[in-house]
C-alpha cells in the first residue's frame, strides 16, 4: 500500500452570489448546485426566487471545480463519461471534498451553522447535494433536489452522518435522469429515518417549474423556514 496517498486538498470554488434580498444580515445561507455541463450562472436565477421565500438568505451558485468532459463548455462536478456505479460513486466522493470545504468556508463567513443551511441541487448538482448534506459532520437545514438521483444508495446506511429533511422533485418525462430515481432515493432515505417530501410532475421532463417552486416553499414554510 503506498503510505504516501493522501486526501486530495477541496479545489476552491467560486461563482455568482445574490442577497440577501431585505438587505439586511445574512441569517441562512441557500447553496445552490447546478448541473453537468451548465456553471453558477445557471442557477443563479432561481435566487431572487428563493430571496422572496427566505429573505434574510445569501444565495451562492459556485462553479463546479472542472471542466465538462462531454461538452465544449459549462463545467461538472465529477465525470459521467463511464456510468458505472462505482466509477459514479468515486466521483461524488471526490466533489464532496470541494463542495463540503465551500461550505465550511461560506458558513464561517456569514457567522452562521450549519442549521442555516439549505442546500440545493439540479440534475447532476442534486446528486451532489444528496451525497454531501447526507454525510456532513453537522446537519443541513435541509436538502433539496431537482430532478437528481442518490449515488451510492446501498452505502448510504453506513455513511450516513445526519438526517436532513429532505425534498425530492422529479418530471414524469425526463429524459435525462430516469424518473424511477425519484422513487428509489425516496425508498431509501425513508428507510434510513429521513422525513422525505417526494413530487413526480406530470409533463414535466428535465428541469425545473413554477410547480417545483411552488412545491419547495411549501417544504421551507412546512420547516418553519419560510413564512
Amino acid at each position: 500500500m503506498d503510505q504516501t496517498q493522501q486526501t486530495p486538498v477541496p479545489r476552491p470554488l467560486t461563482g455568482p452570489a445574490f442577497g440577501p434580498a431585505d438587505a439586511g444580515r445574512a441569517e441562512w445561507l441557500v447553496v445552490l448546485l447546478h448541473g453537468l455541463g451548465a456553471d453558477g450562472n445557471d442557477l443563479i436565477g432561481l435566487a431572487p426566487v428563493f430571496g422572496q421565500f427566505v429573505p434574510s438568505a445569501r444565495v451562492l451558485a459556485p462553479d463546479a471545480p472542472e471542466a465538462c468532459d462531454m461538452a465544449p463548455f459549462g463545467r461538472q462536478w465529477f465525470s459521467l463519461q463511464d456510468r458505472d456505479s462505482m466509477v459514479v460513486y468515486a466521483g461524488a466522493v471526490r466533489a464532496r471534498i470541494d463542495v463540503d470545504a465551500f461550505l465550511d468556508q461560506s458558513l464561517a463567513a456569514l457567522g452562521l451553522g450549519d442549521d442555516r443551511l439549505i442546500l440545493a441541487g439540479f440534475s447532476q448538482g442534486a446528486m451532489t447535494a444528496l451525497h454531501v448534506g447526507l454525510r456532513r459532520a453537522r446537519s443541513p437545514a435541509c436538502i433539496i433536489s431537482y430532478s437528481g438521483m442518490l449515488v451510492g444508495r446501498n452505502r448510504l446506511e453506513d455513511e450516513m452522518t445526519c438526517h436532513p429533511p429532505v425534498l425530492i422533485v422529479h418530471g414524469a418525462d425526463d429524459e435525462v435522469v430516469p424518473v424511477v430515481s425519484a422513487a428509489e432515493a425516496e425508498r431509501t432515505l425513508l428507510a434510513d429515518g429521513i422525513d422525505v417530501m417526494a413530487h413526480v410532475l406530470p409533463g414535466l421532463g428535465h428541469g425545473i417549474d413554477e410547480r417545483g417552486l411552488v412545491l419547495t416553499a411549501k417544504f421551507l414554510q412546512r420547516l418553519g423556514i419560510a413564512a
